[in-house]
């Protein structure tokens, strides 16, 4: 058995390696600096492994906003009975993962250019469509509580925010 250190060129699973030294460079420092040689060099692997499995830094992005969407989308599943139920899932995936948050739903990569983001992103907007069957009244709920989660993101909800927020889910729900 060899106690040596891993070999950078032959990764465990480099892709998901990638992606969480990615996201923690996000919430760390935002997109901007984010870059698939800082991103190796975070996951202690060369400079060209990304392109294995990413042909580009948006590419990247999308893969870690699909991943946060399908994260989203457990999270809503895992939800108790009732709007309300379903509206606290998503402001607790808001509130603990705000850069990724801000990736999936901000200026981040075309969902109509990467398919997987597309797919994953509809998945998590399920949950909430098999609870209310008429999209129309799905989107008006989805509206709401993604409202209170961007408000409260950018810090412009009144406060008590966490009360203030519980009370508006449940006149909804």
């Amino acid at each position: 058995m060899s106690t040596s250190a891993p070999d950078p060129y032959h990764h465990g699973d480099l892709r998901a390696a990638l992606l969480r030294a990615a996201e923690a460079m996000l919430a760390a420092q935002g997109p901007q600096d984010l870059s698939l040689r800082a991103v190796a060099r975070a996951a202690g692997v060369s400079h060209n492994a990304p392109y294995r499995h990413f042909a580009s830094r948006e590419a990247l992005l999308a893969a870690l906003a699909a991943e946060g969407f399908r994260r989203l989308a457990a999270a809503l599943e895992g939800a108790g009975a009732g709007m309300a139920a379903l509206g606290r899932a998503y402001l607790g995936f808001a509130e603990a993962n705000p850069a990724l948050y801000r990736l999936m739903f901000g200026q981040g990569p075309s969902r109509a250019a990467h398919a997987a983001l597309a797919a994953a992103a509809e998945a998590a907007f399920a949950p909430l469509a098999a609870r209310r069957p008429d999209r129309a009244a799905a989107l008006r709920a989805w509206a709401l509580v993604h409202g209170i989660a961007q408000l409260r993101a950018d810090c412009h909800w009144p406060e008590p925010g966490a009360a203030l927020a519980e009370a508006v889910l449940r006149e909804e729900g």
